[in-house]
């Protein structure tokens, strides 16, 4: 198993921020088959203030080229990121086009 920590920053608004929190109180169930299909095994996302953090456990058959491939090619998944994308934001320094970015473990007891 391996873990991945990732953030991603919500708009600054509390109106928004609710409704993206009520969205993953009910998140579609293709999105939730999209996940375990693409070999993540657990996935938990906070929130503090409009910054969000994400850990994912995947297994050993994961990666996140094979999940962009999967994602493009399911009009579901492509339908739920268009719908979230009105509530995120890119954090400063990513990448154009990059919502959740990977973070660096910088220590671990």
């Amino acid at each position: 198993m391996k873990r991945y920590a990732l953030a991603l920053d919500l708009h600054n608004d509390p109106s928004l921020i609710t409704a993206y929190e009520d969205h993953h109180k009910n998140v579609w169930p293709e999105i939730k088959a999209s996940i375990r299909e693409a070999g993540i095994t657990n996935m938990e996302i906070y929130r503090f203030g409009n910054r969000l953090f994400m850990i994912m456990e995947v297994d050993d058959n994961f990666s996140f080229g094979k999940k962009a491939e999967m994602d493009a090619a399911n009009p579901k998944v492509q339908e739920w990121e268009e719908l979230m994308w009105k509530y995120q934001q890119a954090l400063p320094g990513a990448k154009r086009g990059e919502k959740w970015v990977v973070m660096d473990k910088i220590f671990q007891l």
